[in-house]
C-alpha cells in the first residue's frame, strides 16, 4: 500500500503540489523557520490543551516555530472563519493556519475548495502510518486525497462504574433495558455537541436494519425509515435519563464530572483511553471501566488540515509532520496524558520505537485492541449533521 502511494505520488504533475511543495521537505523547513502556526483546535479539554502546549514547546526548541492555540467551542467556526475571508477575497494570510478537523466540516472545506494541499502523503512520517487502515485516507467515508493529516484514532467505548454497573451492556436494547430499571443514571451530552451526536450515531448504527444507507448520503425518500429505530429509541430513553432528558451536560469533560459525583453510572467516550487518563488525574474513581457493544462501535481518526489561504503553510506541514511523529504519537497514547490511539504501523516503525510502544502502560481501564473488537466504519457526514438537527427539533435545547 506504501508503496503504491508513494508512485502515485512521483507521478503527479507538478501542478499537483501548491506552494511550498511538500516533496521538497528541506525547503520546506527553511521556509518554516520563524513562522507562526494558528492552530484552531477544540479546547474544551484541560489534558488535550496541555498536550499541543508541549508540542509548541518541542516546536519553538527543533525548528524554531510559534505554535498559537485558537481554542474552539465548534469547528465549524474555524470552516466559517475561512469561508468568509475567500468571500471577501482574502486569499493571503489568513486567520487560520491548521484546522483539528474531520467529518462534515472537512467535506464542506474540501467541496469549497478551501484547503492547502495534497500534502499529508507526502509528509516524512507518514513513512510510519498505517495506511491499511482505510480510516487513514477516508474521512466518515469521504476520501481525504492528501489533504488532511492524521493525528489520533477513536473509537467509540462506553465507561461504566463498576461498584453500580458491575457488567458490561452489549447493544442499545440492552442500554435501554438497563435505563429502564436505572432511571437518571445515564445521560450524553447535549448535541450538537461532537459526543452528543456521536452518540445518535452509535444508536442509529446499533440499531439499524439498513446499514448500507448510512454510507451514502442522505436520501430524504428513506430517511424516516433508515431513522425510525433511533427515533423510537430516543423517545422511550429520553424520560429515564439524568433529570428526566430536561437538562444535558454540554460537553464530554462535563459528562464525566457527573460521573465523578456519582449522579450517573454510565458515559460515552470517543478516547478508549479517556477512563485511565481520568482516573490518573483523579477526574474519576478507580471503580470505573470501559467497554464496547457486541457488534462493535464507531471508529474513526481526528486529523488536521491547512487552509488555502494560510501564510504559514510550511510550519503548518512541520506541526501535521510532528504530530505524526514517533514522539508525539507516544505521548498522545500515554494514558497519563491523553491516551489517544495511535495513527502509526508498529510494523513499520524502527526497532527503538517499536519497543517503547509496546511497553507503555496503556491504563487500568483501557480495553486491549483485542477487546475492542470490530470497528464500525462513520456514517456519510451529512447523517450527522441530519441527525443533530433533527434532535435539536425534536428535544429542544435542555433547560
Amino acid at each position: 500500500m506504501k508503496r503504491m502511494l508513494s508512485l502515485a505520488l512521483a507521478l503527479a504533475p507538478l501542478s499537483a503540489w501548491a506552494s511550498p511543495d511538500p516533496a521538497d521537505w528541506p525547503t520546506v523547513l527553511e521556509e518554516a523557520q520563524g513562522q507562526t502556526v494558528h492552530w484552531h483546535a477544540w479546547g474544551g479539554s484541560t489534558a488535550t490543551n496541555d498536550f499541543i502546549a508541549w508540542v509548541g514547546e518541542r516546536l519553538a526548541d527543533d525548528y524554531d516555530i510559534t505554535l498559537t492555540h485558537v481554542k474552539l467551542e465548534n469547528t465549524a467556526d474555524a470552516v466559517t472563519r475561512v469561508l468568509t475571508e475567500k468571500s471577501a477575497g482574502q486569499d493571503e494570510d489568513g486567520a487560520v493556519d491548521l484546522i483539528w478537523i474531520n467529518g462534515a466540516n472537512f467535506a464542506s472545506m474540501k467541496d469549497a475548495d478551501l484547503l492547502f494541499g495534497p500534502f499529508a502523503e507526502a509528509l516524512p512520517n507518514w513513512q510510519y502510518a498505517n495506511t491499511e487502515n482505510s480510516t487513514l485516507t477516508h474521512d466518515f467515508t469521504v476520501p481525504t486525497e492528501g489533504y488532511e493529516s492524521p493525528w489520533a484514532m477513536a473509537q467509540v467505548v462506553f465507561m461504566h462504574d463498576t461498584k453500580d454497573l458491575p457488567e458490561r451492556l452489549g447493544s442499545m436494547d440492552a442500554l435501554l433495558d438497563w435505563a429502564r430499571k436505572h432511571p437518571g443514571r445515564f445521560t450524553y451530552p447535549q448535541p450538537p455537541d461532537f459526543l452528543g451526536t456521536t452518540f445518535l450515531k452509535q444508536a442509529l448504527v446499533d440499531l439499524s436494519d439498513n446499514p448500507k444507507a448510512l454510507s451514502e448520503p442522505v436520501n430524504e425518500d428513506n430517511y424516516v425509515e433508515v431513522t425510525a429505530p433511533l427515533w423510537a429509541f430516543i423517545e422511550e430513553l429520553t424520560p429515564l435519563l439524568w433529570r428526566e432528558g430536561r437538562a444535558y451536560p454540554p460537553t464530554g469533560p462535563r459528562q464525566l464530572q457527573l460521573m465523578n459525583d456519582d449522579e450517573i453510572d454510565l458515559a460515552i467516550s470517543f478516547s478508549p483511553g479517556e477512563a485511565s487518563t481520568a482516573i490518573a488525574n483523579y477526574q474519576l474513581p478507580e471503580s470505573v471501566r470501559t467497554f464496547v457493544l457486541d457488534k462493535g462501535t464507531i471508529g474513526n481518526a481526528s486529523f488536521v488540515a491547512i487552509p488555502y489561504n494560510s501564510g504559514s503553510k510550511a510550519a503548518s506541514m512541520v506541526v501535521a509532520n510532528f504530530l505524526m511523529s514517533p514522539e508525539a504519537q507516544l505521548r498522545a497514547q500515554d494514558p497519563e496524558v491523553l491516551g489517544y490511539g495511535t495513527v502509526l504501523d508498529m510494523n513499520a516503525l524502527p526497532v527503538q520505537d517499536r519497543a517503547a510502544f509496546r511497553t507503555l502502560d496503556l491504563g487500568i481501564a483501557t480495553l486491549s485492541p483485542e477487546e475492542l473488537g470490530a470497528v464500525q466504519p462513520e456514517p456519510h457526514p451529512s447523517w450527522m449533521t441530519r441527525i443533530s438537527e433533527d434532535w435539536v427539533a425534536r428535544y429542544g435545547v435542555g433547560n
